[in-house]
């Protein structure tokens, strides 16, 4: 996957979920199931969508790592129920402020410590910032606060588990819904797993619709931008959530935007964008610095020089000179990466007249 499209997946997932949050609201409105009950589901549908969809796919990946995909699908169900259990100690403003506005400061600091990138701490300070005036606090609970930090370094540690992780990304959504299925169950069963009001076919419909888009469609993209964008830009990137959210509030429901709300909402964007930008340069800046020697490796000037050691030139490599003026030209070639062009160098070789062309 390409480092653009990388950066589009994990958008799509943000925007995924802002919307998903949106239609869990009415559904718990419509519905009156909870927000674990409501989970479980969502993953269920996730797990259905593509356990069908998975022999269709080509996985070329490295078999997959079962200890890997329990402690994802264990750190998937703890942020999801850690978040809902804050956002009923606390509210929704204080909750959404602490669990997306530390996760990517804990992201941040994994990312560093763990992985040794560089960390842009103005673009993540931005971002918080810019999430606090969009969401907005009021009064906050001591136990709800825990509770949502708990779910931040919940969403931290399955940010960073699928950064470092080699596994397929479809592999990692499917396994991950899988356990936390399995862990939600019981706690959905005492909160109430079927809905006690509204219309069956349009609670069946909102939850499969959670369960394909914001759920499957969107973790599997997550993962799978994870695989080539750094972690901390993954966290900033996908706090397009809470925009999609108060965007989908604005226009749908007709609630009104503060002027503080639309200044969050705007360095909110500007993080985004700056960030991405900086994940760009990034990975130009690498790929620079390494394109002089990938030139030499893959020039077919120097693949024919080493083509050429054979027979006498191989046994007078092997006194010595040979070798040495191999490892002369290859330097060469490495430290002015124009291997392509009409570089002509004729080197000595003890037993051969001249040396070939690189």
């Amino acid at each position: 996957m390409g480092h653009n499209r990388g950066l589009l997946c994990i958008a799509f997932a943000g925007l995924a979920w802002g919307v998903g949050g949106f239609v869990a609201a009415v559904l718990y409105d419509r519905s009156g199931l909870g927000p674990i009950a409501v989970t479980f589901w969502r993953y269920l549908g996730g797990i259905a969508l593509l356990a069908a969809i998975r022999p269709f796919q080509q996985n070329g990946q490295k078999p997959l790592n079962k200890r890997r995909l329990v402690v994802n699908g264990l750190g998937m169900a703890l942020y999801q129920t850690a978040y809902y259990v804050a956002i009923d100690l606390t509210g929704v403003a204080v909750a959404t402020v602490v669990v997306l506005g530390s996760g990517p400061v804990l992201v941040a600091i994994g990312d560093r410590v763990l992985f040794k990138e560089r960390v842009s701490v103005p673009t993540v300070a931005l971002a918080v910032t810019g999430l606090v005036l969009l969401v907005g606090v009021d009064t906050v609970d001591a136990a709800g606060l825990a509770v949502a930090f708990v779910s931040a370094a919940g969403y931290a540690g399955v940010t960073l588990l699928n950064r470092a992780g080699k596994e397929d990304p479809f592999d990692s959504a499917l396994g991950g819904f899988a356990v936390g299925t399995v862990v939600l169950l019981p706690l959905a069963l005492l909160e109430g797993l079927l809905p006690t009001r509204g219309g069956t076919g349009e609670t069946v419909a909102l939850l499969a619709f959670l369960g394909a888009v914001p759920t499957a469609l969107a973790y599997a993209l997550f993962f799978a931008g994870l695989t080539v964008v750094r972690a901390t830009t993954a966290a900033v990137v996908a706090l397009v959530e809470p925009l999609a959210a108060v965007a989908l509030g604005v226009l749908v429901l007709h609630e009104p935007l503060t002027g503080w709300s639309a200044a969050g909402a705007g360095l909110l964007l500007l993080s985004v964008v700056i960030g991405g930008q900086l994940e760009r340069r990034s990975r130009t800046t690498a790929v620079t610095a390494n394109a002089p020697t990938a030139t030499a490796a893959a020039s077919p000037h120097h693949q024919r020089w080493e083509d050429s050691r054979s027979g006498a030139a191989a046994a007078a490599a092997d006194a010595g000179g040979g070798d040495c003026a191999r490892r002369d030209v290859t330097t060469a070639v490495a430290e002015t990466g124009f291997a392509p062009g009409p570089v002509t160098l004729t080197v000595h070789v003890p037993g051969e007249s001249t040396g070939p062309e690189v």
